[in-house]
């Protein structure tokens, strides 16, 4: 069954409306994303795990952020979860189904010395540009 692409913004649970300014994205992030956001990340990408919001923000500043009362992300930390709401946003564009797409990010890949997109994607932000690379390859004949 095939899915609808999801934004950035909704991948994120961010409010970017039409009448949003084209920097909405970037001044949430700024202003710190709420911690939910990475929760719902999380379990878009790796639904079946339940560690995997430590790739994106080690357990114990996760739990501090948690007791905090504004319970906000740095805007590194936001910064991140954007970087692969990016990535897995693009995936589901081009496999329209959400499992497709984690699939393809977690399989080791040949273009990528044999790392799985995902990892090469968390590590860095040009590792996320190379992914979306890889991914506009597979959607437009170049291979992936």
């Amino acid at each position: 069954m095939a899915s609808q692409p999801a934004s950035i913004e909704a991948l994120l649970g961010v409010n970017a409306g039409r009448q949003s300014s084209r920097l909405a994205l970037s001044n949430s992030i700024e202003s710190g994303l709420p911690v939910a956001a990475l929760d719902r990340l999380a379990d878009t990408v790796a639904p079946d795990d339940a560690r995997f919001k430590f790739r994106l923000v080690p357990k114990a500043t996760l739990e501090r952020r948690r007791k905090t009362s504004a319970q906000r992300l740095t805007s590194e930390e936001g910064d991140r979860l954007a970087r692969l709401a990016k990535v897995f946003s693009f995936a589901l564009e081009i496999y329209q189904a959400p499992e497709k797409a984690r699939e393809f990010l977690r399989r080791p890949h040949a273009m990528l010395d044999d790392k799985p997109p995902l990892d090469v994607a968390l590590a860095t932000s040009p590792g996320a540009d190379l992914v979306i690379n890889l991914l506009g390859r597979a959607a437009y004949g170049g291979g992936a």
